[in-house]
C-alpha cells in the first residue's frame, strides 16, 4: 500500500450499543462499510497485531488517544484503530482503555487487512493470522500517507514499533503544516 491508493471496499461486522435492548448486553449487530468509516473524511487509520497485547495497549493506542486534540488541530476528523480481532474483543479492549477519541474497527476475518497486503501469520506466537503494524492518513478513502513498520513477514521474530507511532504521524502533520504555511 502506498499514497494514492484507494482503500478496499469491505463490510465490517460490528456490535454496537442499542439502548432499546434491555439487560446486561445491550448490543446488536450492525454492518458498516469502508465508505461508512472513510468517505468524506480525513482520518488516521492504524492497525496492530492484536487487542490487549503489550505494545498496542501500552504505547500505540494510548498515544493516539492522548494526542487526539492535536490531530484534530491538524485537520484529522477521526482516528480508527483496526485489528484482526472480532467486534466483541475490540469493544472490550476499547472499554478497558477508556477510549473517548479513538474508535475501533473489527476486522475479524482479516478481509480488509488481506486486501491491503498486510495480513501476516503469527503462528509463532499462537495468534494465527494478524495485521502487520502500520498507520495511514486517509482522505476520503484514499491513502494520503503510509507508515509501515519494517520487516513485513510471516512469523516475524520481533514486533517493530516506531514508524507507525502517533509521534511519527504528528511529526508528518507538523511538517505538512509548516510547508503549507511557507507557501
Amino acid at each position: 500500500m502506498k499514497a494514492g491508493h484507494k482503500l478496499p471496499e469491505v463490510t465490517f461486522h460490528c456490535r454496537v450499543r442499542d439502548d432499546s435492548i434491555e439487560g446486561p448486553n445491550p448490543f446488536c449487530w450492525q454492518d458498516r462499510t469502508t465508505a461508512d468509516y472513510f468517505a468524506g473524511k480525513r482520518v488516521i487509520l492504524f492497525s496492530l497485531p492484536g487487542a490487549f497485547t503489550p505494545t498496542c495497549s501500552t504505547y500505540q493506542l494510548p498515544g493516539f488517544e492522548k494526542n487526539a486534540e492535536t490531530f484534530r488541530a491538524h485537520g484529522i476528523d477521526a482516528i480508527y484503530c483496526m485489528s484482526v480481532n472480532d467486534s466483541f474483543v475490540m469493544n472490550k479492549w476499547a472499554e478497558s482503555q477508556k477510549l473517548e477519541n479513538v474508535s475501533v474497527i473489527p476486522d475479524g476475518s482479516g478481509e480488509f487487512t488481506r486486501k491491503l497486503g498486510m495480513l501476516v501469520a503469527k503462528d509463532n506466537l499462537g495468534f494465527g493470522m494478524r495485521s502487520w503494524r502500520y498507520a495511514a492518513i486517509v482522505n476520503d478513502g484514499v491513502v494520503e500517507a503510509w507508515f509501515e513498520e519494517p520487516g513485513l513477514a510471516d512469523n516475524h521474530g520481533e514486533d517493530p514499533y516506531g514508524v507507525s507511532s502517533p509521534e511519527t504521524l504528528l511529526a508528518y502533520l507538523a511538517d505538512e503544516a509548516k510547508g503549507v504555511a511557507a507557501e
